[in-house]
Formats: C-alpha cells, structure tokens, sequence
C-alpha cells in the first residue's frame, strides 16, 4: 500500500514538469493582422470615427493579435488604438510629410510578446526616401517595415505593411514591384517575413505576379481559411477581396479569417473588414 502511494505522489509531482516541458516545446506561433481602419476624416455619417472608434478598441482586445498593420489611420487614431487595449506599441510616419501629416501605414506590436529591433517607411514613387507622389498614383503612398523578435521563442521575422493606390493602375504594378524588391534586398538572412495590405486589386490581377514566386498568399495556404470579400462598403458591397496577408519562411500558416464579427452596436467597425492568420515559426 506504501509503495502504491508512493508512486502516486511521485506521478503527481511529476505531472506537473511534464506538461511545462511539453507546453516549452510547442513551436512559438503569431497571430497577424491587417485592418484598414478608414481614416478619421472621412464623412461616413453614423460610421465616422467618432461613433465606431470603441469597437476597434474592443476588436482588437478580442482577437488579440501579437501584431498587425494599420491602412489610412490619423495620428489621433494610431495613437487612440495604442491608449486602448494599451499593451500596443507602434511605428509609422504621415505620408504626406514622413513625420505627422496624413495617413500612417502603421505598425502595431503587442509590447508583452513582441520586441521591436528597427523600422522604417519608404514612398512607393520613383523617389522611395523621401515623401513624394508615384506615377499615376492620386496619393502619396508608402510601405512601413520593421525586423521584430518574438520573446517566446527569440527568433526574429520581418514585417511589411503597405496600401497601394486606389486610382492608378501604374502606381500599384510599380509600387507593388518596389515592395518586391525591397523585400529582396531588406532579408539576406531569411528571416520569416510578413507583408500585409490593402492592394485595391482582386486577387486574380496579373500585378501579383512577381510577389507569389517570393511569399504565398495566407488565405491560400491556411488549412483553415475563408474566401469571404474584405471590402464591405459599409453594406453596400460585398464582392471584393482586396486585403492581404503574405507570408514567407514560416513553419506553418494554422489559419486564415475574415473577421466579420459585430462588436458594441457596430455591424461594421470599418469599411473593411479586419483579416488575421495565426503563424507558426
């Protein structure tokens, strides 16, 4: 009977060692997400920023990613979307003048997971170091990138985020191709790399190209996934997929969605609707 209760207590105690290994074990995973926020200045009458910004807030304490791009916020909105939740930190300039004015292409990291090494934007133009308008753009568009390290784990990946222009045909297929470039020239160690969107292009565009021989489209690849429009228009459209997750280097892509739940009274927190992938290194 002694040595039956002996045994019982040293399984107990060793219960508890064993599932910690296992749980140390477990490849580090990432959540991302891309979320064009619809900038603050628009006229959207009961969906202007000053009714919906709470449910971004609650969006983004919901789904909890580790971190994720920004397309067409204010400054006033970056800096209310790193006030609440409040574990965010977040890098980005304005694209009208690389400091303050305009939208920010930001990028957002959860503080407790993630830790920032460097970062910085460039403009999709013929000029990329300086603020400035691309071929046929109708805005000055840009790409803010930063090389990361997840504390789990310790490894380091890049991220991209990036919103091409909605008018030019020429501003997309040129600015696209800068993005791809850099990419290339940005990564010679192969790191894991990111890149995130609002691309004002279908998926079938001819313009995509060049960037799927080097990163594979999320939504693809995800074993579970979706292939939901990302465009809502408010309600009033409900076809288009123009937002992305791109991904490269990763161990597996878990999942894919389309987050088109309602959050407070809000059945739509934007314009777009917010997309995530869970990653594993």
């Amino acid at each position: 009977m002694k040595k039956i209760l002996f045994s019982l207590l040293a399984l107990l105690a060793i219960l508890p060692q064993t599932a910690s290994a296992a749980k140390k074990n477990e490849p580090a995973r990432l959540t991302v997400m891309s979320y064009n926020i619809r900038n603050g200045e628009a006229k959207d009458g009961t969906n202007s920023w000053e009714f919906r910004y709470p449910a971004s807030a609650m969006m983004l304490e919901d789904q909890k990613p580790d971190i994720f791009g920004v397309q067409e916020a204010y400054l006033y909105q970056v800096k209310y979307l790193t006030e609440f939740p409040g574990y965010y930190k977040s890098v980005g300039v304005g694209r009208d003048d690389g400091k303050t004015k305009g939208e920010y292409m930001s990028i957002f990291y959860n503080k407790k997971t993630i830790k920032m090494i460097k970062w910085g934007t460039f403009w999709l133009s013929e000029t990329p170091d300086e603020p400035s308008f691309g071929w046929d753009a109708a805005c000055r568009r840009t790409a803010t990138w930063a090389l990361l390290k997840d504390k789990k784990s310790g490894k380091k990946f890049y991220y991209v985020n990036t919103h091409l222009d909605h008018k030019g045909w020429e501003a997309r297929r040129n600015g696209l191709k800068l993005i791809v470039d850099y990419i290339d020239k940005m990564n010679p160690k192969g790191y894991p790399m990111v890149l995130t969107g609002d691309f004002n292009m279908t998926p079938d565009r001819p313009e995509f190209d060049e960037l799927r021989k080097r990163m594979q489209d999320a939504r693809e690849i995800a074993p579970v996934t979706d292939h939901l429009p990302t465009f809502n228009g408010w309600g009033k459209v409900d076809k288009d997929i123009i937002d992305y997750i791109f991904v490269k280097g990763w161990g597996k892509c878990i999942s894919y969605e389309t987050v088109r739940k309602p959050y407070m009274d809000r059945k739509f927190i934007s314009d777009h609707y917010p997309i995530k992938a869970v990653l594993e290194f």
